[in-house]
């Protein structure tokens, strides 16, 4: 399921967050869900998630369930999975969520490893730049015990587990750089000229639009080494272009280094070697 603007009401004064299975469901409001005998542990998910402008990006994740006999982790209407959400788990501004629900592969008869996906659709052009930055996850679990999900007859026949704010992740604007260093070849103690861009992910019109001032490192990595000594660091102007001079000492590799903000991933720029006569 694809990134929602907000959790949909449910009818009554209950919800049941934002869980899908593949698609939200609800209890009537007399009849609330039971709460299921099920908890979860271990979860873990990558502390960011690269976003460009148009192709899908999916992030793994996994976790433990530890559940209850009323629990059939093999049933054909039990689900569980985890969303990112940004606000309140109660009233998110934002979710995105996973195409599926998690799979669930039994370890004991009490405990089930879980792995599911997060699925972005930066085409969809759902996420907005102001989206980049820090996320929350929620963990949940339900059991419909052979209630239909869209009008069940007994909502309290439901069982239902959540865990929120479990872990965290980022949602980051991806970047890219550049680097050209001339002239190539070049006379010892001559000038080179090393220009580059830095470039980030614009979510609303799926463009890569320069990265202005920002702080990048200009390194250099002498032939026959295979570390990159920082020489020194240029800021990107108004369309996030760089541009610096050196004098020409010896071969090696030249590179632009960026370190990264909270909503832009870092990165290097593919190293451009220099030849000096």
């Amino acid at each position: 399921m694809r990134i929602r603007a907000s959790v949909a009401a449910v009818t009554g004064a209950l919800a049941l967050s934002a869980f899908v299975a593949p698609a939200a469901h609800a209890a009537p409001a007399d009849a609330p869900p039971y709460a299921l005998n099920a908890s979860f542990s271990n979860f873990k998910i990558g502390s960011s998630i690269k976003v460009g402008t148009t192709n899908e990006v999916s992030t793994t994740y996994t976790y433990t369930l530890t559940h209850g006999s009323d629990v059939n982790i093999k049933a054909s209407d039990f689900y569980t999975d985890a969303y990112l959400y940004r606000g309140s788990v109660d009233d998110p501004s934002a979710t995105v969520e996973g195409d599926a629900p998690a799979t669930c592969k039994a370890a004991t008869s009490t405990t089930a490893t879980c792995t599911g996906t997060v699925d972005v659709y930066p085409v969809d052009g759902d996420l907005l730049n102001s989206d980049a930055g820090k996320w929350s996850v929620d963990v949940e679990a339900v059991a419909l015990n052979g209630q239909n999900p869209d009008a069940p007859a007994d909502g309290s026949k439901i069982g239902f587990a959540e865990k929120a704010g479990v872990a965290t992740t980022s949602l980051l604007r991806n970047s890219k750089l550049t680097v050209n260093a001339s002239p190539e070849p070049v006379k010892k103690g001559k000038t080179i000229t090393v220009t580059g861009a830095l470039t980030r992910a614009n979510w609303e019109d799926h463009k890569y639009h320069g990265y202005t001032a920002q702080p990048v490192k200009l390194q250099f990595e002498k032939k026959g080494s295979t570390t990159y000594t920082t020489v020194k660091t240029v800021t990107s102007d108004s369309k996030g272009n760089l541009k610096t001079t050196v004098t020409a000492s010896t071969d090696g590799t030249w590179r632009y280094s960026f370190a990264g903000t909270s909503t832009t991933p870092s990165v290097n720029a593919t190293g451009d070697f220099v030849d000096v006569q």
